[in-house]
């Protein structure tokens, strides 16, 4: 295994009814901003819940954050923090609004003139403003990491930022909440949690034993409970196995010691920025070609999937390998995710060397776990996903 060093310091509070705890977790005070989305938290009973364990509390209330949370939005919002003076922030929402939040916490103290700078510039964020958030959608991880990924529409851009200073102090996980999310959504986060272990484990071996068992676990028990997720959202063993594996997913730990490549997520939050397709879907399209280009150097570890996941153990190496990827992409299409961007739209012709572009001109000349896929590279994979 690589050295590595490790610090989670997000409190989890997890399930029924846990919503209810919320007045512990705030200081007293706290002049709170409670950020969300489109106001399905309104109808689904979660915002009257937030309100009721808050209600001795200052509260200013900012909604309207989209899917792919927007800068114009947050600068809003920034807005709000600055003129009303406050002090703490309360993401009620996916993973969209708590990565908003995350941005607005590190904009809040941000000395510069220009907070896009945060991203374009990648400032690790030792400090922000403080903040917690109620999980309303299983799917990111973003309840319990450091990490975000903010939207531009004027530029068509996507763009990560993070650092330590951007971990929830709490988090809230009550697994009831995923009773009233649309099943589009439920097989987005889905994907969206499988894809995350992919990205951390899909790589070559470095002796994690460990590591690769923590990944290996977490994908088996999406596989078993995604159809009980799909066909009954009351399922609350499987609501709660559902979400705490989406957490797991991406909350620092499986990817300590071992080698990463995200060299998908590099490549999806393009068409995301481009097209406006869902997140996960993005991942779902990139996957398969992904690891088809770069067979030789992944078809170990590939191998191993394919016989602990998917319980293939006939054949080569290389016959396991390839099985591993069509079980995969036949996971994605039993959730009813299509795989090719044209699946999408119907201009998609020239987005491989946009990105292409776009990755040179940004100086990503080597993304994956060996720095290898440089911005040529990676056309021809976007390109065998059209």
């Amino acid at each position: 295994m690589n050295n590595f060093e490790f610090k989670n310091p997000t409190k989890i509070i997890f399930g029924k009814d846990s919503i209810e705890k919320l007045t512990k977790e705030i200081p007293e005070n706290a002049k709170i901003l409670m950020l969300y989305g489109g106001g399905s938290i309104k109808k689904n009973a979660i915002y009257d819940q937030v309100k009721t364990a808050l209600a001795n509390a200052s509260i200013t209330e900012f909604g309207g954050i989209p899917a792919n949370p927007e800068y114009s939005v947050l600068m809003e919002a920034l807005e709000v923090i600055k003129t009303e003076n406050i002090n703490f922030l309360l993401a009620v929402g996916g993973g969209s609004v708590i990565d908003g939040t995350k941005f607005l916490s590190a904009a809040a103290l941000y000395g510069g003139v220009d907070p896009w700078n945060i991203l374009t510039d990648k400032i690790r964020i030792e400090k922000g403003l403080p903040f917690g958030t109620v999980l309303t959608l299983p799917a990111t991880a973003s309840e319990m990491n450091s990490g975000a990924v903010i939207t531009r529409a004027e530029t068509k851009e996507k763009l990560g930022m993070g650092g330590p200073g951007l971990f929830p102090q709490f988090s809230i996980l009550d697994p009831q909440v995923i009773t009233s999310i649309p099943e589009r959504q439920l097989a987005n986060g889905l994907t969206d949690a499988f894809t995350h272990v992919l990205e951390q484990y899909m790589t070559y071996p470095v002796g994690g034993l460990l590591q690769d068992r923590f990944a290996e676990s977490i994908m088996q028990t999406l596989i078993e409970v995604a159809p009980k997720i799909i066909n009954d959202p009351t399922d609350y063993k499987a609501a709660s196995n559902f979400m705490w594996s989406c957490t797991m997913a991406l909350n620092g730990l499986i990817q300590q010691g071992v080698p990463g490549d995200w060299a998908i997520h590099a490549m999806g939050h393009e068409l995301t920025a481009l097209f406006g397709i869902d997140h996960a879907r993005t991942l779902a399209i990139m996957t398969p070609s992904h690891y088809k280009y770069n067979f030789e150097a992944k078809k170990e570890k590939l191998a191993q999937y394919a016989e602990r996941v998917w319980n293939i153990t006939e054949g080569s190496t290389d016959d396991k390998a390839y099985a591993a990827i069509e079980k995969t992409e036949a996971f994605f299409h039993e959730l009813g995710i299509d795989t090719k961007l044209s699946d999408y739209t119907n201009d998609y012709e020239g987005t491989a060397e946009t990105i292409k572009q776009r990755f040179t001109d940004r100086g990503w000349m080597g993304i994956g776990e060996h720095k290898t896929l440089s911005p040529e590279k990676v056309e021809k994979i976007v390109k065998m996903a059209y």
